[in-house]
């Protein structure tokens, strides 16, 4: 078994035991709260240096897996990430320039 796929099986398992354990009021809780941590950082960080344009889809995709508007937003997110990739023109890598 790969490295991958054992972690994808203890996933697996993680979430299976916090589906079961917890209570859905309690879940939701920690994951708005978790989610919301992660998203305010994310929009400090547009001030900020850092990865906010990571970090503020991350949040959004925590809070979606309680929260139906999450999902909406994240989708938006997305689709405004698409196109503005479409948008962008293909960057080249430059040769290094040498001194000789």
């Amino acid at each position: 078994m790969g490295y991958s796929e054992q972690v994808k099986r203890l996933l697996k398992q993680w979430g299976q035991r916090w589906r079961v354990g917890q209570s859905r009021g309690v879940r939701r809780a920690i994951v708005g709260i978790i989610g919301t941590t992660v998203l305010l950082i994310g929009v400090a960080l547009i001030v900020l240096p850092g990865p906010a344009i990571l970090v503020i889809p991350l949040g959004l995709a925590i809070l979606a897996t309680e929260f139906v508007w999450a999902q909406r937003w994240l989708e938006k997110t997305r689709g405004l990430i698409h196109r503005a990739k479409a948008k962008a023109p293909r960057l080249r890598r430059r040769p290094v320039p040498t001194d000789h």
